[in-house]
């Protein structure tokens, strides 16, 4: 089988459920497993994949995201016969049903239904300690100027919820709105992720500065850890726990 993916956090997952050796191709931001994951073509970027390229690959399947890849992409792909798989887990449950599915499209379902009962079965486990504790009020900022934050109905806000963090960000149209100094000011905790923006400590001194808000409610967070979803979300379930306290 020949399997090409274009979402980081999907290329983890194969690697995870031992079909390495499928894939063909990948995108430059598929980074995990660092070195091993060297040894395999790059194809393009989520947003922009090299599509002749892939055709030429001649792949058996294509893995793909809603979110992170485009759907024209998609259906350009599908429109020449590939078989495109494209997934769109928007809380743990949905990571874990997500490994299902890609486990059964790669030959490795007896791996993804072990991997899968892991998760839930440490979803549970985190959401029972939640419960023993007080629930914190967050805001994830993905990015400054300016200043956006995930919503519900997205992973990452999923996994912090369950881990007994509230989001501040009301439902929105927007997956990624914009957010007012406002809702940073009610936050117990304002998470700056390392990705897609790059939050580091000196984008952080300049947020305490800027917002006069106490240093203690400003964290750095592993971007990797709480938005990549599939092999990934085992850790993520640990880390955001930990990130809440």
């Amino acid at each position: 089988m020949r399997v090409i993916s274009l979402c980081p956090s999907l290329t983890e997952t194969v690697f995870r459920l031992g079909r390495a050796h499928t894939l063909v191709g990948r995108t430059k931001f598929c980074v995990q497993p660092v070195g091993a994951v060297a040894a395999v073509e790059r194809v393009g970027g989520t947003k922009n994949p090299k599509l002749e390229r892939i055709l030429e690959l001649a792949p058996d399947l294509v893995l793909m995201n809603e979110e992170e890849n485009r759907r024209e992409d998609a259906e350009a792909l599908g429109a020449h016969g590939v078989r495109v798989l494209s997934t769109f887990a928007r809380d743990v449950a949905g990571a874990a049903a997500t490994v299902e599915e890609i486990g059964a499209a790669i030959g490795a379902s007896p791996e993804a239904k072990e991997l899968a009962a892991q998760i839930t079965a440490r979803a549970a486990e985190v959401a029972t300690r939640a419960r023993s504790r007080p629930p914190r009020g967050f805001v994830y900022l993905i990015w400054q100027r300016p200043w956006m934050a995930v919503a519900p109905d997205t992973y990452i806000d999923g996994l912090l919820r369950l881990a007994g963090g509230v989001n501040l960000i009301e439902d929105s149209a927007v997956r990624y709105p914009e957010v007012d100094r406002a809702t940073l000011e009610r936050a117990e905790l304002i998470l700056l992720s390392s990705e897609p923006f790059p939050f580091a400590e000196k984008h952080r001194a300049e947020l305490i500065k800027e917002t006069g808000l106490p240093a203690e409610r400003f964290r750095l967070v592993d971007g990797q850890l709480l938005s990549w979803h599939g092999a990934r979300t085992l850790e993520g379930l640990d880390y955001a726990e930990r990130a809440l306290r």
